[in-house]
């Protein structure tokens, strides 16, 4: 009984040894495993203080509290599980010694730097976004100018970035940036359109000769419509029926481009024209429509104003209506020129006048033979200082 005891006994020390010998020589898979359960747990712990931090940086006036936040959350979140894994990574290259792990610390130093760019890129497309909002700041910046800054910011931050990946593994940046300036003048030479598009629209950024929103048109071609979008090579334009119209930028560096949306007035230019049997109520009418102008709330007078006579017609005598508008709306313009004609037409009608339209008079001067009858198919005249009839043409001759 008791060699029974002993052996048990024994046996079980054995299996204990066992194991702890196996825990020693595997201990790596528990430190795996710690690692991503901390990698984890810091997650989770780092989106519930960016949850705090949200909630308390919307309680405060100033936006780029709440700018640094939102753009850090996944930037952040992403670090603390990069980190963790190649941790955990490193913890397996130790015990397996394989070349193919030596990619840890090249990945760790290109993994910040990226996520770096990334923190900045997000920061600087929701600056973008807030710096139009006139609900977070005084002075808004419009549409085209936010873009062109936030572009060119992000196009920086993107070469940045790639130069200080390429010095990170071990690249020399002057041998990159020289072999650049040489593959510059065969990509420039292969690619000269998009090149040309690319500063047209540079152009176009700084020298704004129309914004997101305008509406502008070309005399020189068949563009007309809204902006909507200005890109880096095409401008995208709302057509009025409604269709995209797709602009390639270096086509404004060869084109005159009409902006009416900086128009300062829109003006009314009317003719309009008076029978001659009402010619004497003329004069009266150009004063009363004048002077229905100049007490228009709607018409700048501070601007060209005139009414008067300028032709005798075929069948009127015409006067015109040179005015503007102080609103540059299409519809409320439209508004106010329809008003402005029927007032118009209401004063002709007051002076018992009547607006002309086109007409023909035909006189037919009855002529008469030697006998006093009328000549049916003939007219005569007497020419002057003679008395013999001379004949003049045929009317109605069969």
């Amino acid at each position: 009984m008791e060699e029974t005891l002993e052996e048990t006994l024994n046996s079980s020390v054995n299996v204990v040894v066992d194991l702890l010998n196996l825990g020693r020589e595997n201990s790596w898979i528990v430190q795996v495993f710690i690692i991503v359960l901390a990698t984890l747990l810091a997650s989770y712990v780092a989106k519930k203080v960016f949850d705090r931090l949200e909630i308390g940086a919307a309680k405060t006036r100033t936006f780029w509290d709440d700018l640094l936040v939102n753009s850090a959350r996944k930037p952040v979140r992403l670090f603390i599980w990069v980190n963790g894994l190649l941790l955990a990574t490193s913890i397996v290259r130790d015990i397996s010694n394989e070349p193919i792990f030596d990619f840890v610390e090249p990945v760790r130093e290109v993994s910040f730097i990226i996520i770096f760019a990334w923190f900045m890129t997000s920061f600087i497309q929701r600056g973008e976004i807030t710096a139009q909002d006139p609900n977070h700041v005084r002075k808004p910046l419009d549409a085209t100018t936010a873009s062109a800054l936030g572009k060119l910011l992000r196009l920086s931050v993107l070469i940045t970035t790639a130069l200080v990946v390429l010095q990170s593994l071990g690249f020399s940046v002057s041998g990159v940036l020289a072999f650049g300036g040489i593959g510059g003048i065969a990509v420039g030479f292969a690619a000269k359109d998009l090149l040309a598009n690319f500063f047209g629209g540079l152009m176009v950024y700084l020298d704004q000769p129309f914004r997101v929103g305008d509406w502008i048109r070309s005399p020189d071609q068949e563009i007309e419509g809204t902006v909507e979008h200005i890109g880096w090579r095409l401008t995208r334009i709302r057509t009025f029926d409604k269709r995209p119209l797709y602009v390639p930028n270096a086509t404004f560096a060869s084109i005159s481009v009409e902006n009416p949306s900086r128009m300062l007035n829109r003006r009314i230019y009317e003719t309009i024209g008076v029978r001659y049997a009402d010619a004497s109520k003329v004069g009266s009418i150009v004063e009363a429509v004048r002077d229905m102008l100049q007490t228009n709330d709607d018409i700048d007078t501070n601007s060209t104003l005139i009414v008067n006579v300028n032709k005798f017609a075929a069948s009127s005598i015409d006067f015109f209506v040179y005015a503007f508008t102080k609103t540059t709306d299409w519809v409320t313009y439209h508004a106010i020129k329809q008003d402005i004609m029927l007032r118009i037409i209401d004063i002709i009608d007051d002076h018992d006048a009547e607006i002309a339209f086109p007409t023909q008079t035909l006189h037919i001067a009855p002529n008469e033979d030697d006998d006093g009858q009328a000549a049916s198919g003939k007219r005569t005249r007497h020419a002057a200082g003679r008395g013999e009839p001379t004949f003049g043409p045929d009317v109605g001759e069969e």
